[in-house]
């Protein structure tokens, strides 16, 4: 089973990898940046303010403390389970292209893009009202890209994108759904 495993792992991996062109190098480099989402970061605290008002702060604070917790578990997996990335296996490095971000740190078994970009976009999903659907699938579309990024720039294995994408999904739900049940609730019984 280990076998079937790793050689899907691979085979999606160079699928992804070796199908580029210079739009997407770009493209797929800027997406896996911190500094490109910057703004989309400030417009949602934004949007967070117009929905909750005086309440903001705490989803604000809980959207923060989610991605750090997010960060961190999914660091711990990394040295805990201490599977090399793609970029970094000796076998393989001749064959994997990187963007000009570099391999990336040593290991990857766990995405922490993937992991705290799908927290969020799970997170919104729950906690915005639906006048904002449009916010909603626009953040999960780019939780996905970014995802794609992470393989198509060869630092790591799509099942390491997967893993975070599960272990993002389930942090980004349990905040949301605490923040719902003991904040938006209370605001709802209040405005009745």
């Amino acid at each position: 089973m280990d076998d079937i495993i790793n050689t899907t792992n691979l085979k999606i991996l160079f699928y992804i990898n070796n199908h580029r062109n210079s739009f997407l190098d770009v493209t797929m480099y800027q997406l896996s940046s911190t500094e490109i989402w910057i703004p989309l970061y400030l417009f949602i605290i934004f949007i967070l303010y117009k929905v909750y008002d005086k309440k903001s702060w705490i989803f604000i604070l809980s959207a923060i403390l989610m991605i750090i917790i997010s960060d961190k578990v999914s660091t711990f997996f990394k040295y805990l389970i201490k599977t090399l990335r793609p970029s970094h296996e000796i076998n393989l490095k001749s064959m994997i292209h990187l963007s000009k971000a570099g391999p990336g740190g040593l290991y990857g078994y766990v995405s922490s893009h993937a992991s705290n970009f799908f927290a969020l976009a799970i997170f919104l999903i729950v906690l915005l009202p639906n006048k904002y659907n449009w916010l909603k699938i626009g953040f999960f579309i780019s939780a996905i890209l970014v995802s794609y990024s992470r393989i198509y720039n060869g630092v790591h294995y799509p099942f390491d994108v997967v893993r975070g994408i599960l272990l993002g999904s389930a942090i980004g739900l349990i905040f949301a759904l605490i923040l719902k049940i003991n904040i938006i609730n209370k605001l709802k019984a209040e405005n009745l």
